[in-house]
């Protein structure tokens, strides 16, 4: 009996252990490397378990390049100030946030300036917003 309580709970930590690492911050998102991005609300998806804002960002061409930032979940940003309706599409903002590591136009956003001009925090993992 003792063997298949053992054997039971060995199976439950083998089975966790991939899972810890889904919010992982720091597996996706690179703090060392902040990025600030103003664009066009293209859309805001208010779901679990974190919000996503696309917005197109003009490059230095002066080329749209679409880009994705993942924010903090709705019932923290809910406590934040932020509404499902603080974003709709057109709207003009600034994200400061973290880049993605694997290069694509993928980012954490930290801190989000409202087309009303006010700026409120958008995280909710990654520890403190980036530093300039």
């Amino acid at each position: 009996m003792k063997a298949h309580i053992i054997i039971g709970a060995g199976l439950v930590v083998a089975l966790a252990q991939p899972l810890s690492g889904h919010h992982s911050f720091a597996a996706e998102f690179d703090a060392n490397k902040p990025v600030t991005l103003k664009g066009t609300v293209t859309k805001l998806e208010w779901t679990n378990p974190h919000i996503w804002v696309y917005l197109d960002v003009k490059d230095d061409q002066g080329n749209l390049q679409p880009w994705q930032c993942e924010g903090g979940a709705p019932n923290t940003l809910t406590r934040n100030g932020w509404s499902r309706d603080s974003l709709k599409s057109g709207d003009q903002i600034v994200i400061d946030g973290a880049l993605a590591r694997d290069g694509s136009k993928t980012c954490n956003a930290r801190l989000v300036k409202l087309p009303d001009g006010r700026s409120v925090f958008a995280g909710s993992s990654g520890g403190d917003a980036p530093r300039r």
